[in-house]
């Protein structure tokens, strides 16, 4: 589904984001394994995650080149475009998978680890999406997949910086989505469920944290390949601006933000005319306050 088509995975050296480069190699495309192989966190540089990825799939006899430079800068952006270009001379499709996850209960985030995960997540996203974007406006083609997280689109404790960066790629693939389409460019979003490096962080300090880790163990990181792959393919050329979970051997269509509801008053409202009437005119549509577990509570299938 992929033949001959240039894409770059970024955070690609295993988990999520080598299951989609090995899946993607397999479909015959030449692929650009993008990794720094620091920590979870983010901090330290080996290159040995990203070559070991491109040695397997030069061994299954694909096509692969490694990149170690960071998407977290736009110089580092720059640089991953250009080993796509430099070793097969165009790119075709961008996966940002790259993240790093520094989590804590809101009150005692630092300001540094807040940033750091926007820098990388969003920003990255960001980043290599633009340096990418007037290579697809000039072929008139292109796809990206980006991954966002169900700590962003329903919430978690303890990663407001992880949520904010996630909701802020589903926004950024939306527009990407809207003015690209004109050039026939695509940009979607996977939520995926699977046991990762990045998902062995999560604390495990209740009963509840543990449940949602024993359930994430279940849940490998191939299940999430066929669909990114996929919507890499020209196959998905009416597939753009949505968003996707993937769970075990589920896939879901996830909703994006509507009205649900509305009141009005000629003359508009006062404080007090809300406080009379806005609770009990929306209290049943309210959402509560909801983690992902609490939403996707069965056992994957």
């Amino acid at each position: 589904m992929l033949q001959d088509k240039v894409i770059i995975v970024t955070g690609g050296g295993g988990a999520i984001g080598g299951g989609i480069a090995r899946l993607a190699a397999a479909q015959g495309a030449r692929v650009v394994v993008n990794d720094i192989g620091g920590s979870v966190g983010g901090n330290g540089i080996d290159a040995g995650p990203a070559q070991r990825m491109v040695d397997e799939i030069r061994a299954s006899g694909g096509q692969a080149v490694a990149s170690t430079d960071s998407v977290a800068s736009w110089d580092g952006a720059q640089a991953i475009v250009q080993t796509a270009l430099d070793a097969f001379g165009r790119v075709d499709g961008v996966v940002n998978n790259a993240g790093i996850l520094r989590d804590g209960i809101f009150h005692k985030m630092s300001p540094e680890d807040f940033e750091a995960v926007i820098q990388v997540h969003l920003f990255g996203s960001f980043y290599l999406s633009r340096a990418v974007a007037p290579l697809f406006r000039e072929r008139s083609a292109g796809a990206f997949v980006h991954m966002t997280s169900t700590s962003g689109l329903i919430g978690n404790v303890g990663q407001a910086n992880y949520a904010a960066a996630k909701l802020g790629v589903v926004g950024l693939s939306k527009s990407i989505a809207l003015d690209m389409r004109r050039f026939g460019v695509r940009s979607n979003c996977i939520s995926p469920f699977a046991w990762s490096r990045m998902i062995g962080a999560i604390p495990t300090d209740t009963p509840e944290q543990q449940a949602r880790v024993e359930r994430l163990k279940r849940m490998t990181p191939d299940k999430i390949a066929p669909v990114a792959v996929f919507l890499l393919s020209d196959a998905a050329d009416t597939v753009n601006g949505q968003i996707f979970a993937v769970r075990a051997n589920e896939v879901f269509l996830m909703s994006q933000s509507r009205p649900l509801r509305s009141i009005h008053r000629d003359g508009g409202w006062t404080p007090e005319q809300l406080a009379e009437r806005l609770p009990g005119a929306f209290a049943e549509q309210f959402y509560p306050l909801a983690v992902s577990a609490d939403v996707f509570a069965w056992d994957p299938i």
